[in-house]
């Protein structure tokens, strides 16, 4: 542990002009005296490690002194790509390997390059969670997320349907949308000698990771290798990728996919042009597109301007829900429950908002 924090001390050094040794202490986790102990210790090892006494002093290296301990290893490389999602590496358990990777980066660039990190991280930031959603981080996280990184098999159980289900998974990636994390994995291939269960690229599913409730890497097989890639990687645990398994497509594919499965029913409403503008933020927008275009292609709207549209829903209690937020913009026709819940809704909004007698005006 010390070994390594002498070489982040050095790193961050070779990355700025100077530090004071408040700043070092921050950045490394440790009192100002344990700062001094390992610049002692560098400058015993030979590293040029100059202090500037005073209030504005500090730490700085000279001579041009350059470690050549800036080469990005694989891990710290993977997690540099994603280092624009600080939230996200911190629940995957990333977070270290990156600043380890940010600082041989800053390292290694030219004086003058050495503030695009910051340039680049008050331009732009990622915020994953909904508005109104406290982020929760799945505790199995961690765990997935390295066999993800590893190709390593899992051995896991998740709930399916109220009931606890389990599997043996080759997790292929992991995705964050909206601030829920989801895995992109396929059933593990099965007995140790490799056969897939599936042709090359199918048989995968999407599995939300705060509903695994166990989650262990798979335990290695003993035996001799047998030669045949798939089966060594079964006997250790791992599994052999599939080459054409493209993640953003997949997910692409499988989000649009449920987002159909959502909408099972349909309505048929008459839309102001007003609601015809608004409908896409009321309900879900491609679907409300997608129904007013058809509208407007077969029909388009009436002498009052009104277009009739069949939109797909969810259900009737969520049309309900959903509409209603348009008022008087919208008429629901068919389903006739559907359009009974509307004229009810209304004759108690009449009556709420009827005229108020005047008598009544002073304690109402």
């Amino acid at each position: 542990m010390r070994a390594a924090r002498l070489i982040k001390l050095v790193l961050l050094l070779q990355s700025r002009p100077s530090m004071t040794a408040g700043e070092l202490a921050r950045e490394l986790e440790v009192s100002e005296r344990t700062v001094a102990r390992d610049v002692l210790s560098l400058s015993e090892a030979g590293v040029p490690v100059y202090a500037d006494r005073g209030r504005s002093g500090g730490y700085r290296l000279i001579g041009g002194y350059r470690t050549r301990l800036t080469g990005l290893g694989r891990s710290e490389a993977e997690a540099l790509f994603l280092s624009g999602v600080p939230s996200a590496l911190r629940e995957m358990g990333l977070a270290d390997v990156a600043s380890a990777a940010r600082l041989k980066v800053s390292a290694a660039l030219l004086p003058e390059l050495r503030d695009a990190a910051s340039g680049a991280a008050q331009r732009f930031h990622l915020d994953a969670p909904r508005w109104y959603h406290a982020p929760q981080t799945p505790e199995l996280l961690p765990v997935i997320a390295d066999a993800v990184w590893d190709d390593r098999r899992l051995t896991a159980r998740y709930l399916r349907a109220g009931r606890e289900v389990a599997r043996e998974l080759e997790p292929y990636g992991l995705v964050l949308k909206a601030g829920v994390w989801y895995l992109a994995a396929r059933a593990a291939a099965g007995p140790p000698d490799g056969v897939p269960a599936t042709p090359a690229g199918a048989g995968f599913r999407v599995y939300r990771v705060d509903r695994f409730t166990a989650a262990r890497p798979a335990v290695p097989v003993d035996g001799p290798p047998d030669g045949r890639a798939a089966g060594d990687a079964a006997r250790t645990g791992h599994f052999v990728r599939d080459p054409d398994f493209d993640l953003p497509a997949f997910w692409a594919v499988r989000a649009e996919q449920f987002r159909r499965s959502l909408l099972r029913e349909e309505a048929v409403v008459r839309l102001s042009p007003h609601g015809v503008r608004q409908l896409p933020h009321v309900t879900e927008p491609a679907a409300a597109e997608e129904a007013v275009e058809r509208a407007t292609t077969e029909g388009g709207p009436d002498e009052r301007g009104w277009l009739t549209v069949t939109l797909a829903v969810e259900s009737q209690e969520v049309a309900y829900a959903q509409l209603l937020a348009l008022g008087p913009e919208v008429e629901a026709l068919a389903p006739a429950a559907l359009r009974e819940r509307f004229a009810a809704a209304a004759r108690r909004a009449a009556a709420l908002y009827s005229p108020v007698p005047e008598e009544d005006t002073g304690t109402r």
